[in-house]
């Protein structure tokens, strides 16, 4: 395996211990960086470090502070501060297990390959998968990375394992503060079996290669288009104008109906399912009106001919 290992040890299960590697399962290179750059000469800008009434200071005068009131600071040499970062013990142990869906996803951080560092603990190694897979149970322990300890899940992936960084606890925000004001209604049924027509119409097997962002593509065209130009300054205007919002009433039946109208992502047997389905609400009560600021202004009176 080209790749670096991210971290080399053991999982330890009672009194079995499996010698894994683990590896980073994502990366950040498809994102765009930019340099600030001193237009005259061409140069990118450097940042000096500074302080108020002094100016300049040298990298060996900086120490870092946790600031405990405002304007004063516990001040930490680098010293002090590797003293108390903890050693890898190159061991995870599993001292639990749960049900996967148990762990809320907002818990996940950062995903990583799990393979057995030799032949010798494949055997233990895929036992140790196959009985995760048949208990549906994600192992969960604690692992020190980088001088800061995780708490970390491990399932079954494929052939592999994949153990993911968790949050803490105090890292996440509840969520009842957020949704709170969220009425708890029940939706009109008519709207309700539209809207589960439309999700059928349109439910496929995930495939993460039929997104891009879109962003990025549109930045990397723009740098080739500049440097093509040489330097010639390029404005495009936008395909679209944004819908302005309140201009009218919305009919959310009526949107539903319309979406189902479209071409959509269909498959097998499933194709035939929709079509059937959108016929039975449509029989039943008026459309439902969503009320907007043009709710109340009155249409024109039709010109005789």
């Amino acid at each position: 395996m080209a790749a670096r290992a991210y971290w080399q040890g053991q999982i330890r299960l009672a009194l079995v211990s499996i010698p894994v590697e683990i590896y980073s399962a994502t990366r950040s290179g498809a994102s765009v960086s930019f340099r600030q750059i001193h237009e005259p000469t061409g140069k990118p800008i450097a940042y000096e470090k500074v302080v108020a009434g002094v100016g300049p200071v040298d990298a060996e005068d900086i120490l870092k502070g946790y600031e405990i009131e405002k304007g004063s600071y516990v001040l930490l040499e680098q010293d002090e501060i590797e003293a108390v970062k903890l050693e890898s013990k190159k061991t995870l142990e599993l001292t639990q297990f749960v049900d996967a869906n148990e762990i809320d996803v907002l818990y996940y951080e950062k995903p990583y390959f799990v393979v057995p560092a030799d032949d010798l603990a494949e055997e233990a190694f895929i036992v140790l998968r196959e009985a995760l897979k048949r208990t549906k149970k994600v192992g969960l322990g604690q692992l020190a990375l980088r001088g800061r300890e995780y708490v970390v899940s491990l399932k079954p992936c494929g052939r592999g394992m994949v153990l993911e960084t968790l949050r803490y606890a105090d890292e996440v925000h509840k969520a009842q503060g957020y949704f709170r004001d969220i009425p708890d209604s029940k939706p009109d049924e008519d709207l309700l079996e539209l809207a589960e027509t439309l999700i059928s119409k349109k439910s496929a097997k995930f495939d993460p290669q039929i997104f891009h962002d879109r962003y990025v593509d549109a930045l990397k065209g723009l740098i080739e288009r500049k440097r093509k130009a040489k330097g010639g300054k390029i404005i495009e205007q936008a395909d679209e104008a944004p819908a302005k919002r309140g201009s009218n009433v919305v009919d959310l039946m009526a949107a539903l109906k319309k979406s189902l109208e479209k071409p959509g992502a269909t498959t097998g047997a499933d194709a035939k399912k929709p079509a059937a389905a959108a016929k039975k609400p449509a029989a039943k009560a008026a459309a439902k009106k969503v009320p907007t600021e043009a709710a109340a202004k009155k249409a024109p009176a039709r010109k005789r001919a």
